[in-house]
């Protein structure tokens, strides 16, 4: 069963640090799945970061469909949220994202983890937002 948004269950889901697994279009090929850190917004968004000069982009300027999957982790009962939509790449945000998530997903007291956050936002940074049109879900 397909729907439009993003449930309470699935919002309790995607508010755990947990990888998700991003596809774009490509041009001839199939879609090259990439492990992303993401953010599910109350708007029911999906946001994540990405460098400005990366692959994705170059993909999403072409062809903006996007799909992000993310799965409970093993030794839980099965259960996936799948998020699949247009998506746009914002100028702004990027950083203020990638500071939340790098405190949701890494421990910033730990000066290796602090140090690579802080190399990250010197790069240029955009923002990439995935509109659900489809969200398909699975839980045992």
């Amino acid at each position: 069963m397909s729907a439009t948004s993003l449930t309470p269950e699935d919002l309790q889901l995607l508010a755990r640090p947990l990888h998700g697994f991003l596809s774009v279009a490509g041009p001839a090929q199939p879609p090259q799945p990439r492990p992303v850190w993401f953010e599910a917004t109350v708007d029911g968004t999906i946001q994540l970061f990405t460098e400005r000069d990366s692959l994705k982009v170059r993909r999403l300027e072409r062809d903006p469909r996007a799909s992000l999957v993310v799965a409970a982790p093993v030794g839980e009962g099965e259960r996936w949220v799948s998020v699949a939509g247009r998506a746009t790449v914002e100028a702004d945000g990027a950083r203020d994202l990638a500071s939340r998530l790098a405190a949701r997903y890494w421990d910033l007291r730990d000066q290796v983890r602090a140090d690579a956050l802080a190399a990250m936002l010197r790069v240029d940074l955009l923002r990439v937002v995935i509109r659900a049109e489809a969200v398909r879900r699975y839980s045992s």
